[in-house]
């Protein structure tokens, strides 16, 4: 298999969704120097190669450096891809969902964005754990489902830190008013 073929040979990683992301990040690092594209400003042909090969490295270091872009690539190399399209159809888990939602929408303060963000991080935690099981046991489709989970997850995240965000926006607005 070509290097160009699979991320992990690519940054000669075991192909495991637990990996040492400063091994990771070291090998970009020294990947991205030897290719990078001024290295060959002299040299048009091989710069346009180098500037695809940046790209390709940076586009494989995404996905292995994100738990829930690498679960989704792994199962890809099985020939097992997720549809994120494709209904959660684990209710508990929707329930819960809706539970975090409401307290998000509910939540006033740092404090409970905080805490509510430190619960989804154990879910994703969780999460990780149930793919592994999935994943070495080959249960392909309890696979699939745990890495939408975790992309719901890694979504629901990312609007917790917008909240948290908004939140510090208008209390410097409060603060800046109380200034003048």
């Amino acid at each position: 298999m070509d290097a160009h073929d699979n991320h992990f040979v690519l940054f000669g990683l075991p192909v495991s969704f637990h990996l040492n992301v400063e091994a990771l990040a070291s090998r970009y690092r020294e990947l991205q120097r030897q290719y990078h594209p001024d290295r060959f400003a002299h040299h048009p042909e091989e710069q346009a190669k180098a500037v695809q090969w940046s790209s390709q490295l940076n586009s494989a270091y995404q996905v292995l450096n994100s738990p829930v872009q690498r679960a989704g690539y792994l199962l890809e190399l099985v020939q097992q891809p997720i549809s994120l399209n494709t209904s959660i159809a684990d209710t508990d888990f929707l329930m819960s969902q809706l539970e975090l939602r409401e307290q998000l929408d509910e939540a006033t303060t740092s404090e409970q964005l905080v805490s509510l963000g430190l619960e989804v991080e154990e879910w994703l935690t969780s999460l990780a754990r149930e793919f592994v099981i999935d994943y070495d046991e080959e249960d392909w489709s309890e696979a699939r489902d745990t890495v939408r989970k975790m992309h719901f997850m890694s979504n629901f995240l990312a609007d917790i830190r917008r909240h948290e965000d908004k939140l510090d926006d208008e209390e410097n607005d409060d603060f800046d008013d109380d200034l003048d």
